[in-house]
């Protein structure tokens, strides 16, 4: 059978998908190092709160309140016995909005990373780790999750872990990597070097992209680089910050506007993500606006690196890390061209 997502992307050019669950949780009351996980059996009616904001402004795919949702992160807070309850209520509650939207609405299963290193680098096994993520997203499926959705990897041997979870469980997966160092993740992982990886993985994901990170600009270069560079029929997920974090009275604040998030949606299509949303920052107001901006307006041409920084603001990075340097408009068929050529020859991810 054809899992839900897939048959979405079947008949939808674009998916708007949510904004930020921490950023919202903590306006509703959420307490810095309180676990947000805990709050699906403490507080579920703000769990379900949530939701129901991003679908009412217009969200097509929700993702569930499960990031640190592994017995390695749940064990700060005591609660690695609760991973099978935490994680499906999770589902649950998720599920239940989406199937009340009166339209199509997925629900995606988060999977975050464990906070361990992977050998050989840290202690933690990538068999210990595959049987970590396998246990959170054997509960997320029993909740009802339609697909399992990795987001904010930093390293290749985490997201591999991730998708031999999903294979074994046969379950449809996705993958979002947050590339915040210089144009690569924290383990020095470029979107090429993504998308080499992703056409490797033990599981076909039915998406690939890029989440939270530094800004808008940064990420959209990021998704050019992978759209450059991915497998074909593979969608590319684009899920910005809403701006920059700035300090503000003693709170965090994201100075990203409605207007700014609609522009950076219009650019992520013309980059060619299909699946676009927010991460950290994103409010309903922003995915309003973003939504009435792919509804209303036809689909812009590829993008420049000059035009994303005019219109979103300055890269923080000169390059995005890659080999061939950063990806442009121009060079875009030349390096998805040169990536098939790579990985026809077997070479090593980026």
């Amino acid at each position: 059978m054809t899992d839900a997502l897939t048959a979405l992307l079947s008949e939808r050019d674009w998916i708007l998908a949510d904004g930020a669950t921490g950023t919202n949780l903590f306006n509703k009351g959420l307490s810095s190092g309180e676990a947000p996980e805990l709050w699906n059996t403490d507080q579920p009616d703000k769990i379900r709160e949530l939701h129901q904001s991003f679908v009412d402004a217009g969200s097509d795919l929700i993702l569930t309140n499960s990031f640190g949702g592994t017995r390695n992160r749940l064990k700060l807070h005591d609660a690695q016995g609760r991973v099978k309850e935490l994680n499906a209520r999770a589902a649950e509650l998720a599920r239940d909005v989406a199937d009340k939207a009166g339209r199509t609405v997925i629900v995606a299963g988060s999977v975050g990373p464990t906070g361990d290193l992977l050998q050989p680098v840290g202690p933690l096994s990538f068999d210990d780790a595959v049987e970590s993520f396998e246990e959170q997203c054997t509960a997320l499926l029993e909740g009802g999750v339609d697909v399992l959705w990795a987001e904010t990897i930093s390293s290749e041997e985490e997201i591999r872990a991730i998708a031999q979870a999903a294979a074994n469980l046969k379950a449809p997966f996705c993958g979002t990597l947050s590339f915040d160092t210089a144009g690569r993740t924290m383990m020095g992982v470029t979107s090429t070097g993504y998308a080499d990886i992703a056409a490797h993985l033990p599981v076909h994901p039915i998406a690939i992209g890029a989440n939270c990170g530094v800004g808008a600009s940064d990420l959209i270069r990021t998704v050019l680089g992978l759209t450059a560079a991915a497998e074909p029929g593979v969608a590319v997920v684009a899920k910005a910050n809403a701006g920059i974090p700035k300090y503000v009275d003693g709170h965090i604040h994201y100075d990203g506007t409605p207007e700014l998030m609609a522009d950076y949606a219009r650019i992520a299509r013309a980059a060619g993500a299909r699946i676009i949303g927010g991460c950290c920052g994103t409010m309903p107001e922003h995915l309003v606006a973003m939504r009435a901006a792919l509804e209303s307006e036809a689909v812009e041409p590829r993008p420049s690196l000059e035009e994303v920084a005019a219109r979103l603001g300055p890269f923080s990075s000169e390059s995005d890390g890659t080999a061939a340097g950063s990806p442009t408009a121009e060079d875009g068929e030349g390096r998805a061209r040169t990536g098939r050529r790579n990985r026809r020859r077997g070479a090593p991810a980026a």
